[in-house]
């Protein structure tokens, strides 16, 4: 391999110059991966589209101010008026942490453990909303740094077989399409893998705090409640609601 040949392979693999604009840029890098840009971008619009919604709901539909909604709530409690609770409660944006502790107080009537029981089911139902898609992110970053790879083999089998097979004429021109295939691959790999997995530790960072949230919470409600029962306002509760269980 002379120093011509070297010559003519750097100047075919930048054909096109820097007046390129950025879609044009894109454009031709698109078509010089061949084939094994169609994976990746099929993982890049499927992780963009799980990132934006995700990001929704979690940043924006499941947020609420923890600190001043149990303030409100704590109010209520203090002063025994369970209905205004369930008002004030009802009348927050719904989020997961709402609909939780409304289903807890819905059931304050019917004793601590039907309170608790209801407490628990509610999470049980709300935690997977909020988890919900969110995993998939990491997998697609992972199939999209594979398929780059794969994408970058093929064009490296096509090197290789220019070398072994191919008119000395024509090798240049092969060797830099083979080239420019397997470095676009792995770099339009490496650019859908990289944001969907950092996508994937926020995203999941943002969750697991929603649902400490809604732990937290339950379990200081619970203790409002259990602590305060007797200041509530006609309020019948059967003598067997809050004991039953510890009689058997």
């Amino acid at each position: 391999m002379n120093l011509g040949f070297l010559t003519n392979l750097t100047v075919l693999a930048n054909t096109g110059g820097p007046e390129r604009t950025f879609f044009e840029e894109i454009a031709m890098r698109w078509e010089a991966g061949q084939w094994g840009m169609y994976p990746i971008a099929v993982c890049g619009v499927i992780a963009l589209s799980i990132i934006v919604e995700r990001s929704i709901v979690l940043f924006a539909k499941a947020s609420i101010n923890k600190e001043g909604f149990l303030r409100g709530l704590k109010k209520h409690i203090y002063a025994g008026d369970l209905d205004k609770a369930i008002n004030y409660v009802a009348g927050q944006k719904a989020t997961p942490l709402t609909n939780v502790i409304k289903a807890g107080l819905m059931n304050v009537p019917k004793g601590q453990d039907e309170v608790q029981a209801a407490l628990d089911e509610a999470s049980l139902r709300e935690t997977p909303r909020l988890e919900a898609r969110t995993g998939y992110l990491a997998m697609l970053g992972n199939a999209a740094m594979l398929a780059g790879l794969l994408g970058t083999v093929s064009g490296l089998i096509g090197c290789f077989e220019a070398v072994a097979n191919v008119n000395p004429a024509d090798k240049a021109t092969i060797l830099a399409n083979g080239i420019s295939e397997a470095m676009n691959c792995t770099g339009f790999g490496l650019l859908t893998a990289i944001p969907s997995l950092v996508a994937f530790s926020v995203l999941m960072g943002r969750t697991q705090a929603l649902i400490n949230d809604i732990n937290e919470t339950s379990v200081s409600v619970l203790n409002l409640i259990v602590t305060n029962r007797d200041k509530f306002k006609n309020l019948n509760i059967p003598a067997s609601a809050g004991h039953g269980h510890g009689d058997e």
